[in-house]
């Protein structure tokens, strides 16, 4: 009998190494899956933008100013007044060429179930005065 418990508990001890390893591969196969799913934040913001211009209601707001790739904005929704900005660094190439930016009118887009969610430009859409789209 000593023998049979040996080998039980050798069985034993190779079954929880096994089961300890599996789970170790698990967890990291898990984890960079995981990580692969993950949305970056520039295609997450590319996301909003896309569903504001979808599905987003306009009004006319006042461009405030302008502090290097953000414009700031003030726009009226139902008796309250927003302020935002909206970081248009990488949208560069849709911002109008020839365009005096300054303190003036355009438009803007936002959420009817949020309207503090809202932009001024996109890549298919702008509400600045002068724009290509």
């Amino acid at each position: 009998m000593p023998g049979l418990a040996l080998s039980l508990r050798w069985a034993e001890a190779v079954a929880l190494a096994c089961a300890g390893v599996a789970l170790g591969l698990a967890a990291v196969f898990g984890y960079r899956a995981w990580r692969r799913s993950r949305v970056p934040p520039e295609e997450r913001e590319r996301r909003r933008r896309a569903a504001l211009v979808a599905r987003g209601k306009i009004t006319d707001a006042t461009l405030v100013e302008i502090q290097d790739t953000a414009l700031v904005y003030k726009y009226l929704v139902r008796g309250v007044e927003y302020t935002a900005s909206q970081d248009v660094g990488s949208l560069s190439e849709h911002m109008p060429s020839a365009m005096g930016l300054g303190a003036g009118s355009v438009s803007v887009r936002y959420s009817p179930a949020n309207p503090a969610n809202s932009i001024v430009l996109a890549e298919d859409w702008s509400g600045l005065r002068g724009a290509r789209h």
